[in-house]
This record gives C-alpha cells, structure tokens and sequence, in this order.
C-alpha cells in the first residue's frame, strides 16, 4: 500500500520501473523508491504465487499512421517469463516480480487492426489480457470495421508445450445507413441501420447505442428497437427538443463502428398566423413543499415576430386539467410556480406570446413531485435493543415541552431578479411538537422587520421569498417556533442583493463559413462581448443575392461552432448568429460572407527541398520546405523516411511525429550515403512522401567555414524591393558567425548578385533594393566568420518584386483566410516578451499592437506578417517625433471625455436670477464641478445654489446677482472618475444686454409686486377698492388682475412647452384655473402650474399627440371670471421645442452631436445648413430625424474645417423657423476659444 499500484518509465530511478509517486519528483527519492522495492521484493520473496495482471491491456481505435502503445503489468513469484514473437513489439523484462510490459505499434495501417492478447506464466499458472487496436482510414471509401486475434506475448509454461492461440476474425460493415432528416413538429421520423458481422456468432453479437448530440438516449418519446444485423429508432412525436447530431454506435470489446446524421425540426403550423413558435427544453429547479421553479429556452423567430412574454401552465398528475399559473405574460424565461399541494406531483409546460397570438404549448416537463428536499436529512436510527434498529425523525421523541433552538447559517442558495431562495441549518431539537419557521426581511434603507411568511408556516428549512424589487439589497433573519413558544433570531444575513436586469446578450462577433462537405458548411463566430447569462445560439441562413432568411436550427446550439446541413452543392450561402439568454434574443451579427457548398480538407502536398545542415558522422541534421498546398488545413506533422544509397527499403526514423522542419537523425553508420524522404500531415491525413533527397554522405564536417542558412522568408515585398529573413546556420564552423550575404538572381538565371557586398550585415534580416518592377528573382543567404563566407542556403522560391495592393501601410487591411494569423516584430524578431507593457489584440482581420506603457524604449522599426497570404506585410519604424505624438494620444485616450447632450445654457429666473445649464450622457453621483465667470469661480453656496440630477445628467447653477459687471464668458468644468468634461457660454454684446435687460425686469417685477406690504396688502386694497367702486364711492374705474392678462403666449423650454398669460400680477393665492378641452389640469410630473410675480404659467412636459386641443385660463375674481384660450390643436408651422446651444466648443477628432426637439402640425421637414450650405449625410456627416420630432446632426472627428455657423431651418407648408449653432474647435492643449453666437429669425410660409 506504501508503493501503490501504478507505473511509468522512469529514467531519474533504475531502467524501465518506477511507481507513478516518482513521476515528479527529483533523483534521490527516486532511488529511495527503488531501495523500497527491493525490501518488498526481499520480504515477499517466500510467497509463491502465480501471475497475476495488475494493469491488463486497453483497446484504442485511431486514424491510420497513428503510433499506438499498448501497455499492461503483471507480476508473480517466480517472476514470469517474458517473450515477444512479432517484430513489431517489443518488451521489457524487469528482475523483480512486477513486470511492465509495452507494446508499440510503429504509425500503424489498417492491416494492423487486430484483437491483440498477452499471455503470462509461471511453474504456478498463466493468465492473460486482450485489447482491441482498430485503425481507421481517413479516406472513408469504407465503413468496414476488421478485428481479429494476434498474440501479443507468449510465454512458456512449465510443461514446456506451446498453446498456440488461434486467430478469430470479425467484419462490421455498414449496408444501411441513415441520412440527414429535415421533420416538423408531430412528424414520425425514423432511423434505421442495418449491418453484417462475420462471422456472426451468437454470443459475440455488437451491442447498438444510441446517442444524441454525445448524450446516450433514455427518453419517453424515443423508441429503439435492436435486433440481430438491425438497428431502428423512431421518434413518434418529432419536437424540437428532439433536434440535434444522432449517432449510431456498435459497441464490441474491441472498439466500436459510429454512424452520425443530423435531425433538424422546424415550427408546425402555428395556431394563428404570425403567432410565434412554442418554447422548449423545460425544466424544473428547487422543487419544494409549494413551488418549484420552471425556465425553458425561447424559440427562434426569423420570421415572426418578437416575443413580448410567456404563460406557464401546470396540471397535476393523473388529470387534465391544465391551470395557468401566471396572470400576465412574463418577460424572461424563468418563472417561480408557488401555491402547489405538498406531496402532489406535477406536469408543466410554456407558450410563447407575440403580437399576433399565442404559440402551442411545449413539449410538457417530466413529472414533479412537491416535497421538502431536506425531508431524509431529518432521519435517524435509534437502537431498540440487539440488533434491531428503527428510522424516525428527529422530531418523534419526545424529550419534554420544549422551545426550538435558533436556526444558524441562513444564506441565500439562489438570487434572481424578483426572488430569492433561503437556507438554514436548524437547531437540534427532539419533540413530538411540530416546528415550523417565520422569515423576516429589511430593505438595505429600512429599519422595521417585515415578517415574509405570516399566512403559511414554513416546515423546511429552505424557502423562497418572492415579490422583491430588482436591483435592491435586503437583509434576512428567521425564527424557528412550535406550539411552545418561537426561538430568537438568528443572526441576519449579509447585505443580499437581488439580480438586475442586464439585457439580452449583446450581438455576436465576426460569423466565418468554412467547408465541411458537398452539401454541409461549417459556421464559426465570435463569442458576444456581453453574454448576460448566454444559454446557446440561433443560426440562419439565406442564398446569396435573396433576403429570404431562414432557421438553421430550430433548438438552441451551445458551443460557437455549428454545422449547417442539408445545403445544395454548389449553391452560394450566407449566415448570421443570434444570441440567446433569458430575456429573449439579442441582435442579428454581421452577415458571413458568402461561400458556396463543395467539399473541404484534403491532405496536403509532398514537402521539398531536403537540405543538409550539419553533419558529425554518426548523424545528420535535415531543413525542409513545406508543403506548398496544405489541403485546408494547417500541416502540424512530418514523417521521415531513410534508406541507404542503392537499396530499395525505406525506414521509418521517428516514431513520434515532428513539429518543427528540423530534425537530427541519429545512429548512422560514418562514411555511408543515405536519402531521405518526409511526409507532411494534417488534420486530412497523411500527404504524398517528398522526392528522395540527394545523397547524402555520411562524414563529419571539419570545414573552418559556416554551414548553410535555412529558412529563408520574405517580407514588405514592394515594387523596387524586398525584405529578406532567414535563421541561423546549424553549424557554425571553427569561429563565431560575424556576418551574412545575401545574393540574389533573376529566375532561371544563374547569374547571382550581392546586395551587402560591401560589408555583412550582423542580423539576420536584409533588405534587399533596386530590383525591378514585376521581374521574378531568387535569394540565397552565405552565413561568414573569420575564415570567410560559407555554404550558400538552397535557392528560395521565386519572388515577384510587385507591392500587394494596399499593403504599403502597416494600417492597412487585407482579406485572411481561416489558417492566417499575424505575426508581429520589432527589428525583425518576432516579439514573445510582453512584460513591458506590449499587447497584441487580434479581432478578424484586424489585429493591433498595443503600447500600454509607451516610453524611449519603445522606438524601433515594428513588422506585421500575415501568414498564408500572398506576403502581406508592412513595417513601421517609431521615431522620438511620433513617440511623442503618441504619448499625448494616449492622454487623450486615459483622459477621457464627458459627453454632453447640450452644451451650457441660461435661463431667466424670478426676481431676476440667472439658471445656467447643461445635460451630460450620464454622470455618477461622485461627480464633482465647478463653475467660472471670466476665469473666477463662482461660489456654490448663499446666495447662489448649485445642483445637480444623476438620472437626468444635469448640472445647473443659480446666480443670485446677475449684473453689469457679469458680461463674459461663463464656463462650467466637470469631473467624474477619470473623464473630464467642460461647456462655455459666451454671453457679451447684444446678447449680454437683452439677458440682462430680461432680468432686470424679473426682479423689478417682483420688487414691485412684493413692496410694503407685499401682495396681500396689495390685495386688501384691491378688495377695498372693488367694494367701493361697487357701492359708488370710487370715483374712477377699478382694474382687476384678471382685466389685464395677456393672450396666451408659447415658450418653448428644453422640457417642453410653456403657455403664459401676463398680467399686472399673480400670486399662488389667486383662483386661476388651467383647462384642457374642458377637463380641469392639476399640478403633476406632466403637467407643470406655477407662475412668477408677472405672469402665470403651465408647462407640458414631453409633449405628445395626446396633448393637442384647446387649452385654457381662467382668472376668478369676485364678480367675473376671465378666460383666455390658445389652439394647440395642430395645423402649427414648424418650430424648434429647445435643446440646441448657441455655442459649441469642441475639441478635435472628437465626436459632436447636435440634437432637439421639433414639432409642427404637418410633421416639418428640416434642413441643416454649414455656413449657407446644405449638409447631406456622408463619412463626416449623419444627418437623421426619429419619430419627426427629434432632429440631430452628428460631425464625427471634428476639425478646424468643420468649425462655422450651422444652421437648423424647420418648416413645414405654415411656415417654419431657424435656429443657429456657432461651432469651434481647438487642439489638444490650446486655449479654448471664444465665439459669439448669432441668431436667424423666424419666418412664415
């Protein structure tokens, strides 16, 4: 037990035996391990016994060429003789009573498939182990399955005599097969095979299984039915949860023969037309007493509509009546079912609802039984006496009239969006009074327990508590109570917080169609940046040049690969990928590009040009080429072969495959003369053997000079130049290399030219120059040391001296094929050390070379190649200019920017204040600012305020005093995290003086209205007034407010519209009335009532359709009541609602979107224009209108070029109005500009 049973070769401990224990560990321990085997051997050397199989033989089936190593372990005393009787395996005997026994099959053939048997014996018995090898064809001309007996060891037994074991040989063929099966719901499909096997004996029969996407079937709806040479499957029902890859297995001791098809099943007729297709895969999650919690998966709906939610059903088992569980569609595909009977079980199943109707129910769930989960962990035995033992609960012994122990160790098992489901570990407790437990909850805000539970006690010590709000923390205890009395509290659990809804999954990446088969297409994508709880993916298909898309599979796929089937050979395709969690379906990716339907792989061609480069005259070290067409797939694998000069067997020399094109073969007799052969693999097979090499004499080299270079590659090849890399001699000679020569010729000229003849280069890269445009050259590298140049390389492939188009630029894009990848490097060496801060990221096609660090020593020339294509490839070289540029880029990049929605506004307050704002896309709460007049701050605090609304994104201040000396620009400056934000308003000239002449009037409005005795003494007098004008005591008219309001007037404020109505004064107290069509309006968060010293307003928030009519005013006084009325009823010329700034300021390249609300009954048309000329979309440019009320004008990389005077026109057939916008930008570090804004009046058509 000390040694364990397990074993490997060992080469740190003795030849060939070593327990697994020592696999990892250093010499002496090993050595120690070997001195305990010894004791053992010594101690267990009196225990005769016969052999024994500790590790017996393990069947393998592989693709042919492919080594396999039989192993197996015996022992037994006396050790058990060990002999090998075939030339193809070999063995090892070990002096100790446990032997390991390998067998090694040399890159096996399909003659090779054999049941294999090795036999052990002593002068106390014998015994023996069988496996199966089975090697398969890659060409799959065949699905013939041959196996039969071989002896692998034969041992003599005491007696001396041979027991010759016999060969028995076993054919499974394949004669039926079954094909690709496209159903639909309710169809009955069927899959039969049928097969032969010689000879076919009874008790050697192939046992047939079934799976379905590697999952062996044990289902309810499938039906299989075996018999001797058949096979049959049948799905009576066919449903989409049915679909997937069926395999066929026969299964014999020695391997097995598989046969795969795909079943696809498509929507049935739905129950009204467009209604979606039913839901699938149902099932149950944390069944309990009353509920359990159902999910399923949507289905997919290429051509219906999207699904708004779902209905779960339910029935008890043994009825039919199905009951809906919930009230309203519920939008996510996960529902808690609570409200179920204890003990009762139950089937479910789900519809999907759009807005067409309501699809057919799924498939219904396996049936559910509501039981507390905990229910056996509360049993235990008690001892009645001998050995008689009784099982009852805890709860059954009575043990006095006790109170429960506090529940411990409350935690949440499962958090989601509305629920969460609770566990705790109870208190010990024996009683016959039953326990039953009461769940408290608190808001993370709150202070009061609420008790959860109040109308069902809780048996179990497991309960989900429903009804929650999303995205909210909760803090939870519980009480264990029986008829006795209730515990204490336990202990509340930490802060938990329910799950927020986060969305559908963001759209997969990049869709690539590969070649699978003549009528099947491989489809590959990029996983979604956001998955959001992924659950699989939907593809679909469409011919090339149509829009008619159709479902490639009707169930959700889980990995990012899929295999379409059931395409036309020949036809053109294309394919995108949906995404699919909970909440439904995400967007559409990208289209694939197109590809037609043919075969794929095929086995690469023959390497070449086998060149020496070493030689010590017991081996030789070899560099091939290789193969100039790989099949389609990547050549991973070679093979050589060797014979002697003037025979005419070859010899395999490596057993593993090779890597690498360079190899050392060994254990070569000196002074002979060998040829050589290598064969490349792939994923395809094994390719067609190279041409023999040339003879090669075996003798060591002493020559003073280098050997030959090897590999050489191109680069950046141009119109007049190309960059040549190669890689070191092997041999370098009797000295250092010093410097390399690159010689070049035109094809098929023997003439050859240095392109470094003056001095050697000391790297091992070289551009060579002044070739000729369009001309084919060869190259050849000499590697020189103190003693001169050496050996030449072989001559490369020819060269073409032609610039790839668009290549020139190492920005520049390329088309890549599926093996392509980018290799990048700085001065030429491939860069493998990403310590300092460099990253390479590669999406697509794209791939880049990322500084996060930049600093001096990141100057250099920089490469990008991109294998497998026509040389594409581009270097730059980062000079201390460009260092620096990119450096305050990478500023600018880790100082972000906040987006503003609206740039800095005002706005006249009462009694003259001034409101200045603005809008951000978002802002946080820990968002700090401040904001400055003429370069001053100005002070936050009395009598100015500032504030601000982290959901709206606004920032506002107030400034109290708004004077002449208040003429400037106004700049508010905004920091949030990292990103950093900053708005100007101009206001001086005419502008500052209309600003301040409105505010001016505000406040002395209210100075007026509110001097002596304010508006009450005011109105006192009013009344006074009035009462004796009445009775003839005024000698002169009274006016009262109400006589001298205004026609409603429209305001246009960035929320909406404003109506106003001025008159001499307005106070809160006065009874004033806003209607709208006869329906009387309140103050709400729609609609706003307020008003200042001088005017009465109501404003409408967001205005819609709904808000259009007859609105009115009326102003109550004692004897009359005044009404004024303004028509929102439609036929209204084009205007702008607000949003827009009068002055943008902007930095270069980045993005500015101007936006605001329009309206006008017709919908108006509206047209920006750039310093008097119209604007149409293009690359700099996206002009767009939603709904035909919310306009906008996006300049994407602003730059001096775009700054100017924009201007909006809105207008419809009643006319229209304009609005201006001054745009300027600066650089990165300059000072930010003034600029003065101007106004367009409006017109009418």
């Amino acid at each position: 037990s000390e040694l364990g049973i397990a074993f490997t070769f060992c080469k740190l401990c003795f030849d060939y035996v070593c327990f697994i224990y020592c696999k990892n560990v250093t010499f002496p321990y090993c050595l120690q391990v070997r001195k305990k085997m010894v004791e053992k051997y010594v101690r267990e050397e009196s225990m005769i016994r016969g052999p024994q199989f500790l590790t017996t033989l393990r069947s393998h089936t592989v693709w042919e060429h492919t080594p396999v190593k039989l192993y197996c372990t015996v022992e037994g005393y006396p050790t058990p003789l060990v002999k090998c009787i075939a030339e193809m395996f070999m063995f090892v005997h070990v002096q100790f009573p446990i032997c390991i026994l390998p067998g090694i099959h040399y890159r096996c053939e399909t003659d090779d498939t054999a049941q294999y048997t090795a036999v052990a014996g002593n002068i106390h018995g014998q015994v023996s182990t069988q496996a199966s090898v089975i090697v398969k064809s890659k060409s799959g001309k065949a699905k013939t399955y041959i196996v039969f007996n071989k002896c692998l060891f034969k041992r003599p037994i005491s007696s001396g005599h041979n027991n010759k074991i016999k060969y028995t040989k076993i054919n499974i063929t394949f004669l039926e097969t079954f094909g690709s099966v496209f159903g639909t719901e309710g169809d009955t499909v069927t899959l039969a095979a049928t097969m032969t096997a010689t000879p076919n004996l009874a008790n050697l029969q192939p046992e047939a299984q079934w799976f379905r996407d590697d999952d062996l079937l044990d289902s309810k709806w499938v039906k299989i039915e075996s018999a001797r040479g058949e096979t049959k499957l049948t799905l009576p029902h066919l449903n989409k949860d049915d679909e997937g890859v069926y395999s066929l297995r026969m299964v014999t001791k020695g391997g097995d023969a598989v046969h795969s098809a795909f079943v696809s099943c498509a929507d049935g007729p739905p129950p009204v037309p467009g209604a979606p297709g039913a839901p699938m895969d149902i099932k149950i999650h944390d069944a309990n007493r009353d509920y359990v919690i159902v999910s399923w998966k949507p289905p997919n709906t290429t051509t219906e509509g999207p699904i708004i939610g779902y209905f779960v059903d339910r029935c008890e088992t043994g009825t039919e009546n199905w009951v809906q569980c919930n009230d309203s569609p519920i939008k996510i595909c996960k529902y808690p079912v609570p409200g179920l009977f204890e003990g009762h079980s139950y089937y479910f199943r789900v519809r999907a609802i759009n807005s067409h109707g309501i699809s057919k129910p799924s498939r219904i769930s396996d049936p559910i039984a509501a039981l507390d989960p905990t229910e056996f962990e509360r049993l235990h035995a008690i001892k009645l006496g001998g050995k008689l033992d009784v099982v009852i609960y805890h709860n059954d012994v009575e043990d006095g009239k006790k109170v429960p122990g506090t529940p411990s160790k409350l935690h949440a098992s499962e958090t989601d969006r509305t629920y969460v489901v609770l566990s705790w570990k109870p208190a010990p407790y024996q009683g016959q009074a039953p326990v039953w437990y009461y769940i408290e909850k608190v808001g993370l805000s709150l202070g009061a327990w609420q008790r959860v539970n109040t109308q069902v006690p809780v048996r179990s010590p497991r309960y989900a508590v429903f009804d929650l709000s999303e995205g909210k923390q909760y803090l939870f205890r519980v009480l264990a109570a029986n008829m006795y009395g209730s515990s204490e509290a336990s202990e509340p659990t930490e802060p938990i917080q329910t799950q927020e809804l986060r969305g559908v999954p963001s759209a997969p990446g990049q869709v690539v169609a590969t070649r699978e088969t003549d009528t099947s297409l491989l489809i590959q994508w990029a996983e979604p940046k956001e998955p959001n709880n992924l659950i699989g993916y939907y593809i679909d298909v469409c011919v090339k040049g149509s829009k008619d898309w159709g479902s490639a599979n009707h169930k959700p796929h889980k990995n990012n690969k899929f295999v379409v089937q059931g395409l036309t050979t020949g036809e053109t395709y294309a394919f995108r990928v949906q995404a699919i969690n909970e909440l439904g379906l995400s967007d559409e990716s990208q289209e694939s590009s197109p590809l037609s339907v043919k075969a794929a792989l095929t086995t690469p061609s023959a390497p070449y040009d086998i060149a020496l480069l070493a030689c010590d005259g017991e081996s030789m070290v070899l560099n091939w080429k290789h193969p100039v067409h790989s099949g389609g797939s990547p050549v991973v694998e070679y093979y050589i072969d060797k014979h002697r000069h003037g025979e005419h067997t070859w010899r395999e020399i490596n057993i593993p495959p090779i890597k690498e094109r360079l190899f050392k073969v060994e254990h070569l007799s000196a002074g002979a003369v060998y040829e050589f052969m290598v064969y490349g693999g792939s994923l395809a097979g094994l390719g067609a053997p190279s041409a023999p090499s040339k003879a090669f004499h075996c003798d060591a080299w002493t020559i003073p000079e280098p050997g030959p270079a090897y590999d050489m590659t191109f680069c950046e090849i141009r119109d007049d130049s190309v960059l040549v890399e190669w890689k070191a001699p092997v041999y370098t000679g009797t000295s250092p290399i010093t410097g390399y020569f690159v010689d070049f010729a035109k094809k098929g000229s023997d003439e050859w030219h240095c392109s470094n003849e003056s001095h050697a280069v000391s790297h091992r890269y070289h551009k060579v120059t002044g070739l000729e445009v369009g001309v084919s050259y060869v190259f050849r590298v000499r590697a020189a040391n103190a003693e001169g140049a050496g050996k030449p390389s072989l001559a490369s492939n020819p060269v073409v001296a032609k610039a790839v188009k668009g290549t020139s630029s190492i920005r520049s894009v390329c088309q890549i094929t599926e093996s392509s990848h980018f290799v990048w490097k700085k001065f030429y060496k491939e860069i493998t050390d990403f310590s300092k801060g460099i990253v390479i990221k590669t999406e697509g096609n794209i791939s880049k070379l990322i500084f996060k660090h930049p600093d001096q020593g990141d100057m250099g020339c920089f490469s990008v190649a991109v294998t497998n294509t026509d040389g594409v490839s581009a270097s730059h070289e980062i000079h201390a200019e460009e260092l620096e540029k990119m450096l305050a880029k990478s500023y600018g990049i880790r100082h972000p920017v906040i987006p503003l929605k609206t740039q800095l506004a005002y706005k006249i307050l009462e009694r003259g204040r001034m409101r200045f704002w603005l809008q951000a896309e978002h802002i946080s709460s820990a968002v700090t600012y401040k904001f400055l007049a003429n370069n001053n701050e100005l002070s936050p605090t009395n009598p100015n305020h500032a504030s601000h609304d982290v959901e709206a994104g606004i920032i506002e201040f107030v400034l109290d005093h708004f004077t002449e000396d208040s003429e400037g620009t106004f700049t508010v400056q905004i920091e949030d995290g990292k990103a950093r934000g900053q708005s100007s308003l101009v206001l001086i000239g005419a502008d500052f003086k209309a600003a301040l002449a409105d505010a001016e009037h505000q406040r002395s409005e209210y100075v007026r209205v509110k001097d002596g005795n304010s508006v009450s003494k005011y109105r006192r007098i009013e009344h006074l007034c009035q009462h004796m004008y009445t009775k003839g005591r005024l000698g002169f008219p009274f006016h009262s407010p109400g006589s001298s309001a205004t026609e409603l007037a429209i305001h246009c404020t960035a929320t909406g519209i404003q109506l106003q109505c001025h008159m001499k004064y307005y106070t809160e107290e006065m009874k004033i009335h806003w209607l709208h069509v006869e329906r009387k309006l309140s103050h709400s968060e729609k609609v706003r009532i307020g008003g200042t010293p001088a005017m009465a307003t109501m404003e409408i928030i967001e205005p819609t359709d709904k808000d259009k009519g007859l609105y009115h005013i009326q102003i109550i006084d004692t004897d009359k009541t005044y009404t004024r009325t303004i028509d929102l009823s439609g036929h209204d010329r084009g205007k702008v609602l607000g949003g827009l700034p009068d002055v943008v300021t902007i930095m270069e390249k980045k993005t500015l979107s101007l936006t605001c609300t329009v309206c006008g009954d017709p919908k108006p048309q509206v047209t920006w224009l750039k310093n008097g000329a119209e604007v149409y979309t293009d690359d700099q440019y996206l002009v767009s209108l939603e709904s035909g009320k919310f306009a906008s004008l996006t300049i994407k990389r602003v730059s001096l070029e775009d700054c100017g005077r924009y201007t909006m026109t809105v207008q419809n057939k009643y006319g229209g109005e304009s609005v201006d916008i001054v745009v300027s930008a600066y650089k990165h570090g300059d000072t930010i500009p003034q600029a003065k804004p101007t106004l367009t009046p409006n017109f009418d058509g």
